[in-house]
């Protein structure tokens, strides 16, 4: 049959197989074996002939076995005899046992001989083969030594490697063909060759058909046809990261990282020594990346190596890692630092060696930061070595300096050793506070990590789970939990934006703190996102101070997010650089406006509102952009003006002019501004008319009848002022004479006062007035409007002691003006005095200067005199025959 002329290649777990049609298969390791190598009996030149298949298959029908006896000597071999042989190769074991030689004849007679050992040592082919996988599964590698000393060494040694990688179907490679073959050569040198295939990791896989050609000085050495599986002979990188701890249980925990990129899982090969008082070695075989030492004692040196494997077996073993050594130190605590949080508890353990004698646990004591002694009542005694000390209800950490933790040492009786132990107490209790913007599309969460900023190395996350509806009551840590990324802001806090949000799903979030020492969860809170909403503020403000009420109204609209009912909060202010704000609560839901009474109602007052859910849940919103008042007139002024006159013209005539002299009203009495003034008059023959001056603040008529009465009012846009000040001008009151006296002092150059007596009259006194003026300056009078209640006034003003000044004092009486007082110049009784109490003003602080310093150079001179004269005097506790005397008692007159 014509399939069976080809080869059928199988890869078993223990053994390579290659199969020819006849099932006739070379047993041999999938990675490891010997090669032998025989001359044949026959030529063939079929392919892979002799160590391949006949080309006819009848003839290995029937084959016998022939023991095949060389009885060569070594010294009688000669190169020249054996460059015209070609050596027949075989897999078998060390002492070439079971080495099975396939060769064909003409005859179709097929010879499997076991050959004996003692032939192939004389020639020195025996070849011991290592191939693998490289771990990065990129390149296949076979390695080949002599078994023994080669006497072909002085000629040059060629090694070829033909491989395929025929495509598999139905789980079989198609049958090789000739020159489907590529040739690699090997790197060999004395003693070894090394040959490297190039693999494509896509046919990793597939089954590898290859087989080795040797040629030494003309001698040519073909060995069978191979057959393997990259994929099952991979030789894994050694493991890296290689380390050693004492674990918080006291044991030796080894660890390391698996650097392999195989994809399929590993076990590996732990050896270690132990030199203490008793010297221990062991191998041990795990399938995870660390191992557990029991038994670990102060002051005890390990050297570990590891090496990996596939876990299922196949493939090849890693070569060993390098070394690596750990010793104990003679005080060992476990765990030697611990992470925790306030409120919990924490044990540490010790083992104390001293002087190559471990101390009982009973002689050991325990000190914190070597300033305290920790109580008796905290320790424990955990064996005849080890000690514990257990610590409760445990406060934060406080730096102290560089130094971040507490220092726990464990002593003996007699000293401390300076190894210690390290306590970390970290305050978890982080708020975190949460905030749904006024659209309700996202919910941002903020955070500080001020309690935790002394774990120094650490890293902090937030971590979340979401509830589908509402919080629970009581918020709990899930193992299955999402990380948020949060971002640090200028002000130190954490940020973390969730988005898109379900309002009415409860999120649980805590605080995760990562640390080499492990990790601290804060407490969870859960956060609804309707219940932390932070509403847009209300738009639309506006403010006004009302016409005629005189109250300030402010107005605004809600805002469409959220829905639920809302209070409102105004606040307002008279607008400056530094507002002084006042605050006005809106409980009402349905009310968009409020009017508030406010003191200056000429003023500009800013206003800004706020809102929040009426149910106190979620944040204010923030306020408003602000809205400013307009100044405007409200109401009609509150008065009109205070006038007075100037006379002009001969006092014995008849007709004088007048001119009525006024101050502008201020806002707070014009409410809030004046348009223009309006003079009414009155007299008896002539009736009541009026004028309008505009915003002038004087006007001049004449006054021709006997009496003759005046009224200014000030308009606005609203209308006239209400309350209005009255002057009436009358020839017969000119003449009442109610003035009794007047005086003027001055008491500084800003300062003048002012008394007079009245005379008793029938008539109704309304106000004074009192009139000023420098009699050497044309600056005009001046004039002020006094209650009539009142006999001294003291007058501010700019006053020249060398100016003479006049001042009139005029009584106002209902019915007119009455006679005025008027003095020229300051009374001189009192100018006098004035002066003399100057004199006294000046006189007195220099006496009390002198008496301080008269007081102070007696003092100085006391010391000096004391200093002077008492300097010889002995001091009782320099003296012996004082010490021990109470002079207090001897001397008389004391008690």
């Amino acid at each position: 049959m014509t399939c069976q002329k080809f080869y059928v290649v199988l890869l078993h777990w223990e053994f390579l197989y290659v199969i020819t049609a006849l099932n006739l298969a070379y047993p041999t390791s999938p990675w490891r074996f010997k090669l032998f190598c025989a001359p044949p009996s026959t030529t063939d030149d079929s392919f892979l002939s002799p160590a391949g298949v006949p080309n006819n298959t009848s003839s290995l029908k029937g084959a016998s076995e022939a023991l095949v006896e060389a009885k060569f000597n070594s010294t009688g071999i000669y190169v020249s005899e054996l460059s015209k042989t070609i050596f027949h190769c075989c897999f078998g074991n060390e002492q070439g046992q079971n080495c099975s030689a396939l060769t064909g004849n003409t005859e179709g007679k097929t010879l499997a001989s076991v050959v004996k050992p003692l032939v192939f040592r004389q020639l020195g082919v025996n070849w011991d083969i290592e191939c693998w996988m490289k771990g990065d599964l990129t390149l296949f590698i076979c390695h080949m030594e002599p078994l023994l000393k080669n006497p072909f060494k002085n000629y040059d040694s060629k090694v070829h490697l033909l491989y395929d990688l025929p495509e598999v179907i139905d789980d079989l490679p198609l049958p090789p063909l000739k020159d489907s073959f590529q040739t690699v050569q090997c790197n060999c040198s004395v003693q070894e060759c090394e040959c490297h295939v190039p693999v494509p990791r896509a046919k990793v896989n597939y089954a590898l058909l290859m087989y080795l050609e040797i040629t030494s000085a003309g001698v040519s050495f073909q060995s069978p046809l191979m057959s393997l599986q990259p994929m099952l002979v991979v030789k894994p990188d050694p493991p890296l990261g290689l380390r050693m701890e004492v674990t918080d249980d006291g044991n030796l925990k080894i660890s390391w990282d698996s650097q392999t990129k195989a994809p399929f899982p590993l076990q590996y090969q732990v050896k270690y020594l132990e030199n203490s008082t008793i010297v221990r070695e062991a191998a041990e075989i795990v399938s995870d990346t660390s191992l557990l030492v029991d038994s670990v004692l102060p002051g005890s040196s390990y050297e570990v190596q590891v090496r990996s494997k596939r876990l299922d077996g196949s493939g090849v073993w890693s070569d060993w890692s390098l070394p690596q050594l750990f010793t104990t130190q003679d005080v060992m605590y476990f765990p030697p630092k611990i992470l925790t949080s306030v409120g919990s508890n924490a044990s540490f353990c010790c083992i104390y060696k001293n002087e190559n004698q471990t101390i009982s646990s009973k002689q050991i004591v325990w000190w914190m930061n070597l300033a305290e002694k920790i109580p008796e009542t905290q320790y424990n005694t955990v064996s005849d070595h080890i000690s514990k000390v257990t610590f409760s209800n445990l406060k934060a950490t406080r730096p102290r300096g560089k130094f971040t933790y507490d220092a726990v040492y464990c002593c003996n009786e007699q000293a401390c050793h300076h190894r210690y132990a390290e306590l970390y107490v970290i305050d978890v209790n982080i708020n975190i506070s949460c905030e749904t913007d006024g659209y309700l599309t996202k919910m941002t969460c903020r955070w500080s990590p001020s309690t935790i900023q002394s774990l120094v190395g650490s890293t902090v996350q937030l971590r979340y789970h979401r509830r589908s509806l509402y919080c629970p009551d009581n918020p709990s840590i899930r193992p299955t939990s999402e990380l948020k990324n949060c971002v640090l802001q200028t002000d130190g806090f954490y940020e973390c934006v969730f988005q898109p949000i379900f309002l009415l799903s409860g999120y649980t979030m805590w605080i995760r703190i990562n640390h080499s020492l492990g990790s601290l969860d804060s407490p969870p809170t859960c956060v609804l996102p309707d219940s932390v909403v932070k509403p847009l503020p209300p738009s639309n403000v506006k403010a006004e101070i009302t016409i005629n009420t005189g109250l300030l109204k402010v107005s605004w609209e809600k805002p469409v997010f959220p829905e639920n009912n809302l209070q409102f909060q105004i606040r307002y202010g008279l607008n400056g650089k530094e507002i002084q704000w006042k605050t006005h609560e809106v409980f009402d839901a349905k009310s968009k406006s409020a009017s508030l009474p406010v003191s200056d109602l000429c003023a500009v007052y800013v206003v800004q509102v706020r809102c929040r859910r009426l149910d106190g849940l979620g944040y204010w919103s923030n306020w408003s952009s602000p809205a400013y008042t307009l100044v405007m007139d409200v109401k009609v002024p509150m008065r009109g003006p205070e006038f007075w006159r100037i006379m002009d013209g001969d006092i014995t005539k008849k007709e004088r002019n007048v001119t009525l002299l006024w101050k502008p009203l201020m806002k707070n009495d014009s409410l809030c501004s004046v348009r223009r003034y309006v003079v009414k008059h009155r007299t008896a023959h002539n009736g009541t008319w009026s004028q309008d001056v505009g915003n002038q603040t004087n006007l001049t008529f004449l006054w021709a009848e006997s009496a003759h009465t005046v009224t200014v009012l000030a308009i606005n846009s609203i209308g006239a002022s209400l309350v209005n000040f009255n002057l009436t001008f009358s020839w017969p009151m000119s003449k009442v004479n109610a003035v009794q006296s007047l005086s003027a002092y001055p008491l500084s150059s800003s300062c003048v006062i002012l008394s007079w007596t009245l005379s008793p009259n029938d008539y109704s006194l309304l106000y004074l007035v009192i009139e000023w003026k420098n009699l050497n300056d044309d600056d005009g009078m001046k004039w002020l409007r006094i209650p009539s209640n009142v006999n001294k006034y003291y007058i501010h003003d700019n006053f020249i002691p060398i100016e003479k000044y006049q001042f009139s004092l005029y009584p106002v009486f209902m019915e007119g003006v009455g006679k005025p007082k008027i003095i020229n110049g300051f009374t001189k009784d009192d100018i006098a005095k004035q002066q003399n109490d100057a004199g006294l003003y000046v006189i007195v602080p220099i006496i009390i200067s002198s008496c301080v310093l008269l007081l102070g150079t007696l003092l100085i001179s006391h010391q000096r005199m004391k200093k002077l004269f008492w300097d010889d005097v002995p001091n009782p506790k320099n003296c012996s025959w004082a010490q021990g005397l109470n002079f207090q008692k001897i001397m008389p007159g004391r008690n």
